[in-house]
C-alpha cells in the first residue's frame, strides 16, 4: 500500500523549462509570453498587468476548450499565437505538438520517444513542459529522448536519449523534467554517476560539459534554475539525494542540501534569490539555504528547516518577501528567509500555483481553478470554479490519478490542462 502511496505522490513531477527566452519571427512575438516551465523565468511569476482582481460564481469567460490532445501533465508553453505541450498516445507515442492559441486546433505534432516506465501504467504519461527559444523547441520525454525542433514546423534538427548515451539514472516514475536553456547551453540531467548533469550545446547537441555529482544520485522528478550567489553562476538542481549546485561554466561541483530530499520524492523545482535556496520535502515540510563564498568554493549553510511549509508537487511562488505553496493543510504563506509561518488556509488542497498582476492561480489536485490575493496579511479568496467536462481519472484501488499540472498565464489567458484536456480562459479586466 505504501508503493501505491508513494506511486501517486509522486508520480507526476511534472513540466519544466528554460530562461532568456524570445519570440520567433513566423509566431509573431509578444510580450507576455509563457515560454516554459513556470513562465519566463521559471519562477511560476507573470509580469502581465490589468487581469480580473474578482471571478463571477462561474468562473471568467470560457474561450474554448479541447478533449482530444493526448494524455499527460505537460503544462502549456505559449509564445505569440501557438502553444506548445508534450502528450502521449498508448505508451509508444509520446509527442510535442503546436497548437492555435485562437481555438486549440493543431498546427503540427512530431513524436519523440516512448513513455518511461510503462510499468507503471496508472502514472506513466508525458510529464514535461517544452521550452520555447526563439525559432526552436527543446523536449525531454519521459524515457530520456532529448529533442531539439523547430518551432515552425516541428521538425526535428537533432535529437539523443540522456539515459543511454549518459547512463542515465531516471527515477523509479521516470523523467519529468523541463530543458533548461540558458544563452548558448540546454542543461539537463541524466542523474548517475557518469553525468548528473550535462550542458550541451543547443544548434547541435554537442557536450561541454558533463558534472559527475558525489554520490552519482539518479534524477529527481524538478529542473535546474540559474542561481548567482557566493560570486559563481550556478545551474541548481534538486536530485534524489538533495538539491545541489553546479558551476555553470564547467559543471564542477559546489554544494549539497540535503534535508530535503527526506520527502517521498524529489520533484519541487527551487526557488532561489539573493543567496537564499528553498525546497520543499514532499509530505514533510520545506527549508531554505543561504550560499557563500567559502575559500573559493561554496558553503550552503541552513537558515531553516519546518515542518508545513510549501513541499507540495504544485510548487510554490515568491512574492515581494513571501513565498505562497501549498502543503498538506493547504495553502500557506511564509516569510521567505526566516521560514515563519504568516497563515494556512484549507484552500482547495492541495494544488499547483502561479502569479500574476498581485493574485495566486491555484489548479487544485481535485481539479478546481481558485484565485487568491497574494498579501502575507490573510487568506482573501477571489474566486473559484471548476473547469466543465473534468476528464475521467483512472483508478487504482483507492489511488487515483489527481489534477496535477500547472496553470500557464499568458496575453490575459489563463491556460489550464488536465489529463487529455485544455481549457483556455479570458482573465483581462477589459478588451
Amino acid at each position: 500500500m505504501k508503493s501505491r502511496l508513494l506511486t501517486t505522490i509522486a508520480a507526476l513531477c511534472l513540466c519544466f523549462s528554460a530562461v532568456s527566452v524570445t519570440g520567433s519571427a513566423n509566431m509573431g512575438p509578444s510580450t507576455s509570453d509563457w515560454p516554459q516551465w513556470r513562465g519566463p523565468e521559471r519562477s511560476g511569476i507573470s509580469q502581465e498587468r490589468g487581469l480580473l482582481k474578482q471571478w463571477p460564481a462561474e468562473g471568467p469567460k470560457l474561450l474554448w476548450q479541447v478533449n482530444d490532445i493526448g494524455d499527460g501533465y505537460s503544462t502549456p508553453s505559449v509564445v505569440g499565437t501557438r502553444i506548445y505541450l508534450m502528450s502521449n498516445r498508448g505508451f509508444e507515442n509520446e509527442f510535442v505538438q503546436a497548437l492555435s492559441t485562437q481555438d486549440g486546433t493543431p498546427i503540427w505534432t512530431t513524436r519523440v520517444g516512448n513513455v518511461g516506465n510503462p510499468q507503471d501504467f496508472l502514472y506513466a504519461k508525458a510529464r514535461s513542459t517544452p521550452t520555447v527559444d526563439g525559432d526552436f523547441i527543446y523536449a525531454l520525454s519521459s524515457d530520456g529522448d532529448l529533442a531539439c525542433l523547430e518551432t515552425s514546423s516541428g521538425k526535428v534538427r537533432w535529437q539523443k536519449s540522456i539515459k543511454k548515451e549518459f547512463d542515465g539514472k531516471p527515477g523509479f516514475w521516470a523523467y519529468a523534467e523541463s530543458p533548461l536553456v540558458d544563452g548558448d547551453v540546454v542543461v539537463v540531467t541524466p542523474g548517475g554517476t557518469e553525468a548528473t548533469l550535462v550542458a550541451l550545446n543547443k544548434k547541435t547537441g554537442a557536450v561541454i560539459w558533463k558534472s559527475a555529482v558525489p554520490g552519482g544520485d539518479p534524477a529527481g522528478y524538478a529542473s535546474a534554475i540559474v542561481v548567482q550567489a557566493g560570486g559563481r553562476k550556478q545551474y541548481v538542481q534538486f536530485l534524489s539525494k538533495g538539491i545541489v549546485g553546479v558551476d555553470a561554466k564547467t559543471g564542477q561541483f559546489l554544494w549539497r542540501y540535503a534535508e530535503v530530499a527526506k520527502g517521498m520524492a524529489q520533484m519541487v523545482t527551487p526557488v532561489a534569490r539573493d543567496g537564499y535556496v528553498y525546497g520543499g520535502a514532499q509530505g514533510i515540510g520545506g527549508g531554505a539555504v543561504r550560499l557563500k563564498s567559502d575559500r573559493g568554493g561554496i558553503a550552503a549553510e541552513q537558515v531553516y528547516f519546518a515542518r508545513g511549509l510549501p513541499n507540495n508537487i504544485g510548487g510554490s511562488v515568491l512574492v515581494g518577501d513571501y513565498l505562497y505553496g501549498t502543503s498538506g493543510r493547504g495553502l500557506v504563506a511564509v516569510e521567505f528567509t526566516t521560514g515563519k509561518l504568516k497563515w494556512q488556509a484549507e484552500s482547495i488542497g492541495g494544488g499547483s500555483v502561479a502569479y500574476a498582476d498581485g493574485l495566486l492561480y491555484l489548479h487544485g489536485e481535485n481539479g478546481e481553478i481558485a484565485l487568491v490575493e497574494a498579501t502575507p496579511e490573510a487568506y482573501r479568496e477571489k474566486g473559484r470554479f471548476t473547469p466543465p467536462v473534468q476528464p475521467q481519472r483512472k483508478k487504482l484501488g483507492p489511488y487515483p490519478e489527481k489534477a496535477w499540472t500547472y496553470p500557464a498565464i499568458s496575453n490575459g489567458r489563463l491556460y489550464i490542462r488536465d489529463i487529455g484536456t485544455l481549457w483556455a480562459y479570458d482573465i483581462k479586466a477589459s478588451r
